[in-house]
This record gives C-alpha cells, structure tokens and sequence, in this order.
C-alpha cells in the first residue's frame, strides 16, 4: 500500500468514499454529500496547514484517507488537532486506517503539534476499535448532541498526545510527503 499527500486530482474518489457515509449512516453528521468540486476545495484549504493522505491499492486506486483539522479557535489551542479517517467500503478491515493513521500522527510529530482529538458518533464499533488500536483513550461523551436519519446520536472523544512538549515551539508548515 503507498500512502501520499492528498491531491484535489483525488477529490472525485474521496468524494465517493464519503458520499455514502453521510447518505446512509450517522457516521458522518453531514446531511448532503460535499460535490467533488467542494471536496476538492476542501482537500487544498486543508493542504494550506494541515496533512491530507491518502492510501492506494495495489491497482492505484484511493482505497481511504486521513486529515487532520484545527481542533478550536483560540489560539492556545493551536497545538492541537482534530483527525478523521474513512476507508473505502470494499477496503475496510484491511489495516489501511491503521497505516494512515500511523502516517498522519508521524507528520503531526514533525509540523510541532502535540495532542490529537476524534469525536465519534456513536455507535462505531469499527471506529472505536481503529482509535483505540493507535493510542486514542476515551475523553466523554456529548449526549444527544446531532440529529440525523429521524434520531438523535451522542458523539464520543478520543485524545491521543502526539508528542510531549514541555513548552511548544512554533509549528512549522505541511509541506506535503
């Protein structure tokens, strides 16, 4: 499996690995599935600070990818970050959002950023499983907190340190893989 920088040339398959999660599950709050035009403009405002990757199969194909996001506002917090992951359908189980994972905190370390943040809604099995499995402890839970698919659906919030930072140091550029 190769992992690299995201590219908006990839916006229509990771476009097409998330339209489902938000059509069919409450994995993903999002009511409409982002066009390819608006995920490929998310994909270069991401690149502008922060890690995109994704994963090919042996055939070259996006089989999931990973990122990494400004966790709040105030600007204390900018050594944190909020990270997501989603793996193709036909792909899953296969230890790819291991692999990103493991890539995407490995850029993390390097860029300066110290703590890492997944909300979950929940239930996620698989999800929980994934974070878990890279270091990810349970923080809480937002209860009720979206309403998707006629029900209400809590979030759950996983933190994983990054790196130890006495005292943090200016956060250098992605520069990309």
């Amino acid at each position: 499996m190769d992992i690299r920088t995201a590219t908006t040339d990839d916006a229509p398959a990771i476009a097409a690995i998330y339209a489902p999660i938000v059509r069919e599950t409450a994995i993903s709050f999002e009511l409409e599935p982002p066009t390819v035009d608006e995920m490929g403009t998310r994909i270069a405002t991401t690149l502008q600070r922060f890690p995109w990757l994704v994963s090919l199969d042996a055939s070259g194909r996006v089989s999931g990818y990973v990122y990494a996001g400004k966790h709040r506002e105030r600007a204390a917090y900018q050594w944190s970050v909020d990270v997501t992951a989603y793996v193709r359908s036909d792909a899953r189980g296969q230890g790819i959002g291991k692999q990103l994972y493991k890539s995407l905190l490995e850029e993390l370390k390097t860029l300066g950023y110290a703590q890492a943040f997944a909300g979950i809604a929940l239930p996620n099995a698989a999800s929980v499983a994934l974070h878990e499995s890279m270091g990810f402890e349970p923080l809480g839970i937002y209860r009720k907190v979206g309403y998707k698919l006629n029900a209400w659906h809590d979030v759950g919030w996983w933190q994983r340190s990054i790196q130890a930072l006495a005292q943090p140091g200016p956060l250098k550029a992605y520069q990309g893989r």
